[in-house]
């Protein structure tokens, strides 16, 4: 009895066991994640809002639907590889650190989009032209797959515990703020130059914008250190390969880390998995499909088109960190589960109003669909990286995430253009989202709890030293509870009994 008594005592908290962020680190921590984000979804609002000129200038020998179809195939085949990037770059972040990994993302992301500005088309250079996209989108892609997990690693263990939510929202601020200027950049030359312009040399523009962009972010990024959380993660590591641990020294083979995550943590793949489906298949349903949709499926002019996605988008980045703010307050699990569900009842009547054409219920329907959008958006980077350990969570969130957007996000656009092609039938969006829905329903059901505390494998962290103090006071009272409990017990065994007689 007294031995399992002992057992569930817990640790006290020593002052350096909890550990105070500094601010100004912080800011500059979130805000050069946030930039990557910011560059990665620039290319893809670009991509998304130029897919029909896309077409007529890699695939011009095909009919406009087969375009569009090409054009969305040759987007999802940079989600193919992305798993390889996680595989690569996941284990990799794990090991040598997240900063490092992350400048490498971005000048790759950079290089890549920079480069697609300077394609020759079709009609110059006949079938190696959409060779040429396609191996610039494969490059994006596998650079991808070490960008939004090592992103949301590197602001989760910079955030304190109770505003990790917030923190973590302000990265999908930049994901939407980049595909808001990526989509309004097209939407711009789009009114200005018309068509033919945008068609014969404007499509160029939006790509050649990604290499300063890609500049500053890569600058910002070479300035960051390393996460307090990694560090001292790392500090562990070293000592227990110091005095020759076997243990350790398999664990910390790239072998022995895939085989932690896929043996020890599959529950937690699994959970991550779904709520990656969940986000991914709305976000690229709204952001990538849409304006498609609307002006190819719909017959709706391409500018109002284009505008409503925009305007939904926006709608996104306004409201975005106060739902992350909110997640802090109510929980993560309460957010995701009254998304999914609120996915799965409104997800016909969005598309039903987008269907009646003209501005006002296109517009009522689209933001129906922005704010079920936002509350994934502005939760999902403080909710994943807390599903694993310090020592395996860039590798596991990796290869989770890359795994579920390759299979369902990043091929939604195609998936659903090619059903509506196949069926005829308009509203196949609205059910694939429903699937979706049901899915992040189950996932979220299955989500521990993480708001307000420490991320796995990690100390408590806190904003300010009286913060701390007050953590570590509370700690050692608690603790001297569960003594003076356990005394009681030792000295008088019955007690327990009579008290509940």
């Amino acid at each position: 009895m007294v031995r399992t008594l002992l057992r569930r005592r817990k640790k006290v908290l020593a002052a350096e066991d909890v550990t105070v962020t500094d601010p100004p680190k912080v800011r500059r921590a979130v805000t050069a994640a946030a930039l990557g984000n910011t560059m990665e979804w620039f290319d893809f609002g670009v991509y998304a809002y130029l897919a029909g000129t896309l077409g007529k200038v890699f695939f011009p020998s095909s009919s406009p639907g087969a375009q569009v179809v090409s054009t969305f195939a040759t987007f999802a085949a940079a989600f193919l590889v992305r798993p390889l990037g996680g595989l690569v770059f996941g284990p990799l972040g794990d090991r040598v650190g997240r900063q490092k990994v992350l400048a490498v993302t971005m000048i790759m992301m950079a290089a890549s989009t920079f480069a697609v500005g300077f394609l020759p088309s079709y009609a110059t250079i006949g079938f190696a032209a959409p060779l040429l996209l396609l191996v610039c989108r494969l490059v994006q892609g596998f650079s991808t797959g070490g960008e939004y997990a090592g992103a949301t690693t590197y602001i989760a263990e910079y955030a304190p515990d109770k505003r990790r939510g917030f923190l973590g929202s302000w990265l999908d601020f930049g994901t939407f703020v980049g595909y808001s200027l990526g989509s309004g950049l097209v939407t711009v030359l789009t009114a200005t130059i018309g068509t033919e312009g945008l068609t014969d040399w404007g499509w160029r523009i939006p790509f050649f914008v990604a290499g300063p962009l890609g500049l500053i972010g890569l600058y910002m990024r070479l300035k960051l250190e390393e996460t307090p959380v990694f560090q001292r993660e790392e500090e562990a590591q070293a000592e227990a390969l110091s005095e020759g641990d076997p243990v350790e020294q398999a664990r910390q083979s790239g072998k022995g880390r895939l085989k932690e995550i896929f043996t020890k943590h599959w529950q937690a793949v699994l959970i991550c998995m779904g709520l990656v489906l969940l986000y991914n298949v709305t976000n690229y349903m709204v952001t990538s499909y849409l304006p498609t949709y609307m002006s190819g499926t719909l017959g709706e002019p391409e500018t109002s088109s284009q505008l409503l996605v925009l305007g939904t988008m926006l709608l996104v980045v306004l409201t975005i960190t106060a739902v992350g703010r909110s997640s802090d307050r109510w929980g993560r699990r309460p957010v995701f589960m009254a998304g999914s569900a609120a996915l799965i009842v409104f997800a016909i009547p969005a598309f039903l109003l987008i269907r009646e054409g003209g501005i006002l219920l296109p517009a009522i329907g689209c933001g129906i669909l922005g704010l079920l959008l936002v509350c994934f958006a502005g939760t999902s980077a403080s909710t994943l990286p807390a599903l694993f350990p310090t020592r395996i969570r860039y590798g596991a969130l990796s290869i989770a995430f890359n795994i579920s957007v390759s299979l369902f996000g990043g091929t939604t656009p195609l998936f659903a253009s090619a059903l509506v092609e196949a069926t005829g039938n308009d509203m196949v969006p609205a059910y694939y989202l429903m699937v979706a829905g049901v899915i992040g329903l189950i996932s979220s059901f299955f989500l521990h709890e993480t708001a307000g505390k420490p991320l796995r494998g990690s100390g408590p962290m806190v904003e300010t030293p009286e913060q701390a103090r007050a953590l570590v006071a509370r700690s050692r009272t608690r603790a001297g509870r569960q003594a003076r409990d356990v005394w009681i017990r030792m000295r008088h065994p019955w007690s327990r009994d009579e008290h509940k007689s």
